[in-house]
């Protein structure tokens, strides 16, 4: 009789074990598991649990029949946290249940005050009865016996388990098959452990049921999760493929090739942009209406990314074929401001700055539909703000008229157009660039080529916004007018 028991403790140690292991294992896959941290730390949490649960009822096993004052207390100390840990982990998983039945509500935080409730109640008389012999009681040896109210330990934990039994069958549609399944199994394994425990009670078919149930439950669970996380990567990698396409596309719609135009020795004409995102709101344009005239554009329109992106193709188009039909800035962005109001059910805009120069006579005509000041610098002078007339932005409200301003470009005059993605560049101190500091960038070296000036204000912007994110596009457009042989302009 002696040895039957003896290889009963020994199976018991050893299933024991196994399961701490096991779940000591699964922690450390769960660690590196690519999977939500909120999810990962409640799944580690509950596992720790499980192997406090483990520990100390082998602390248990591993005490008894030891005569000692100080294992009396020591015996006490374990079975109590054997109970209460498995009280916990009732709660964790009826948790994890009441999380994916009922994502969110009223309702939920009724189920879940109920399950704090019962758990408060179980904790404490599991407290009560490790002083007063209430559920089970330890004779002079330190032997283990359960009392007659001993069912009362496992009544909040059943209550907690019967809930999570309720929510499985309420809301079967919010549940995976196979991880309603493994809750199932998780659930009603323990029983059947136990009537098989009745038949050889000294064996723990429970605690193995326990273990092999709770990781069976993770395993699907987290093998969902890394399935997820697989098409979640490939959804990434199509989009991340389809954004840098759309990126290109977007560059190649810019004017990207310098010099622009080789073969006119009127201007020198250069512009860069950077995203502040895989696309951009921002856009530049300069083109030839005829032999005469050049229109420039520099637009930004309200939001980043690819809704900004397609509203920037759009608006883009529109301005430059209104500017070479109208050849009129004011008038052109009229026509656009109309033609945009139109089917505009998602209420975006764009601050457009439109020119005309007439490269014959040097005369700039233009019209600003709410965007930033240009920067004039004349023949031997520094860079300057030059306040021209505001209109409203362009897809604001329809009707909207614009006021046409000319400017005469003597020669060797440079204008330097640019959107609020410059001005507005902030530090890790949340201080803007402004204009001033662009001003001071322009005039270290005002009559450098252009490339050298855009390049040094890209890395004035740089140096000053350190490591904080760039929060907008940067775009530049800036152009110098040589003037002709027969050119009417002074110089």
């Amino acid at each position: 009789m002696v040895f039957e028991v003896s290889l009963a403790n020994l199976i018991n140690i050893i299933m024991i074990s196994t399961g701490i292991g096991v779940s000591i294992l699964f922690i450390l896959q769960i660690r590196r598991a690519p999977i939500h941290t909120g999810v990962r730390s409640y799944f580690i949490y509950f596992l720790q649990i499980l192997i406090l649960y483990l520990v100390a009822h082998l602390g248990r096993q591993l005490l008894e029949g030891i005569p000692s004052a100080v294992v009396s207390v020591l015996i006490r100390i374990v079975t109590f946290i054997e109970f209460a840990s498995s009280g916990f982990l009732s709660l964790m998983l009826v948790s994890m249940i009441l999380y994916l039945a009922l994502p969110d509500g009223e309702k939920k935080n009724k189920y879940y005050r109920i399950l704090l409730a019962l758990t408060f109640i179980n904790t404490a008389a599991l407290l009560i009865s490790s002083f007063t012999d209430l559920f089970y009681t330890f004779d002079a040896m330190n032997i283990y016996h359960r009392t007659p109210l001993y069912f009362l330990s496992n009544l909040c934990p059943l209550i907690m388990l019967v809930q999570g039994m309720f929510l499985l069958i309420r809301y079967p549609d919010q549940f995976e098959e196979n991880v309603s399944r493994a809750f199932w199994i998780y659930l009603l394994m323990p029983f059947g452990a136990a009537v098989l425990q009745a038949f050889f009670s000294e064996i723990q078919f429970v605690i193995f049921a326990t273990v092999g149930a709770a990781i069976n439950m993770f395993a699907v669970i987290v093998g969902n999760l890394l399935v997820r996380y697989e098409s979640q990567q490939i959804e990434a990698s199509r989009i991340e493929t389809e954004l840098s396409m759309a990126t290109k596309i977007q560059a190649n719609m810019l004017p990207n090739i310098f010099p622009a135009f080789p073969e006119r020795e009127e201007i020198d004409v250069f512009a860069s942009m950077t995203p502040a995102k895989e696309v951009g709101g921002d856009f530049y344009d300069f083109f030839l209406i005829d032999e005469d005239h050049l229109g420039l554009v520099v637009a930004d329109v309200a939001g980043k990314g690819v809704p900004a992106a397609l509203f920037m193709m759009a608006s883009k188009i529109l301005i430059q074929n209104y500017a070479v039909m109208q050849r009129e800035p004011a008038a052109a962005l009229e026509a656009a401001n109309h033609q945009i109001c139109q089917s505009n059910d998602e209420d975006m805009f764009v601050t457009v700055w439109l020119g005309i120069l007439d490269l014959q006579t040097g005369v700039l005509t233009a019209a600003n539909a709410g965007h930033e000041y240009p920067v004039l610098k004349k023949p031997g002078g520094n860079f300057e703000l030059f306040h021209d007339k505001h209109g409203f932005v362009v897809g604001g409200l329809p009707g909207m008229k614009y006021k046409p301003y000319e400017i005469q470009m003597e020669k060797g005059t440079t204008i330097f157009l640019y959107t609020d993605g410059v001005p507005e560049a902030v530090n890790p101190e949340n201080n803007y660039y402004g204009t001033d500091r662009l001003l001071n960038a322009l005039n270290k070296n005002p009559d450098a080529e252009l490339p050298e000036l855009v390049n040094t204000v890209k890395k004035d912007i740089q140096a000053f916004a350190g490591k904080a994110d760039q929060f907008d596009d940067l775009t530049v457009l800036v152009v110098k007018y040589n003037g002709t042989d027969s050119s009417k302009a002074n110089g």
